[in-house]
């Protein structure tokens, strides 16, 4: 175990008693996320407390995991040298003055969960509706309302419109076939992680190119949020 995670975890020791790691929604208790705010920011662990800071602000807020989505031990897996993860969520975030933070912060929804790495920064986030990828070989895909850029390991990046197709269980497909490339994205909503970088998404990915099969991660960007 690295020294930052042990920091970490240290810090988070009270918290830790009596929990189990869960998957990152909890079906059986499923709560309606309409209404909630998304954030990104950084989790790090202070005298038994998570605190979650907002991107580019000084406030932060203490965590409260009411999903029951395991980002306490998310985090923990992800932390860099200095105890902090970059995390992606949603909840309600509650403005107090409660000793030692700003504010409340219950968390029902946790999109994804990575060291912090220059996401808070991400000039594409904003207009993304999902964000995929996966390696051997290395693959990135980006969607849009203006359509989809493919980009793969060794290969000219791909720009196309495509249409969506919606599956039971909360799975959706991204389909096109243009430039006489037969490209499909399956997306299912199961925990999924990157084992290039450990960072944790809330969607598995599976990319298909003329019946090449790749796998990998997603997460919705800002333009979509269900």
């Amino acid at each position: 175990m690295s020294a930052a995670r042990s920091a970490l975890m240290f810090a988070l020791l009270p918290l830790f008693a009596g929990c189990q790691l869960v998957p990152m929604s909890s079906n059986d208790s499923k709560v309606s996320t309409a209404g909630m705010i998304r954030m990104q920011g950084t989790l790090s662990g202070d005298g038994g407390k998570l605190f979650f800071a907002p991107c580019n602000e000084q406030r932060r807020y203490a965590v409260t995991d009411k999903g029951n989505t395991g980002v306490l031990q998310e985090a923990a897996s992800v932390v860099d040298k200095n105890g902090k993860a970059f995390a992606d969520v949603r909840g309600n975030f509650v403005a107090s003055k409660a000793q030692g933070s700003d504010g409340q912060a219950d968390i029902y929804q946790l999109y994804r969960v990575e060291r912090p790495s220059g996401a808070c920064e991400d000039p594409n986030f904003k207009r993304l509706t999902i964000h995929a990828s996966g390696n051997g070989p290395k693959w990135n895909l980006n969607a849009s309302g203006k359509g989809l850029v493919l980009e793969r390991e060794g290969k000219e990046p791909f720009a196309v419109p495509y249409m969506e197709e919606q599956m039971p269980e909360g799975r959706f497909n991204l389909i096109t076939d243009a430039n006489n490339q037969h490209v499909e994205l399956y997306v299912a909503p199961l925990r999924c992680v990157d084992p290039s970088n450990g960072s944790v998404q809330h969607l598995t990915a599976e990319l298909r190119v003329n019946g090449q099969v790749q796998r990998g991660c997603a997460y919705f960007g800002a333009m979509r949020n269900d």
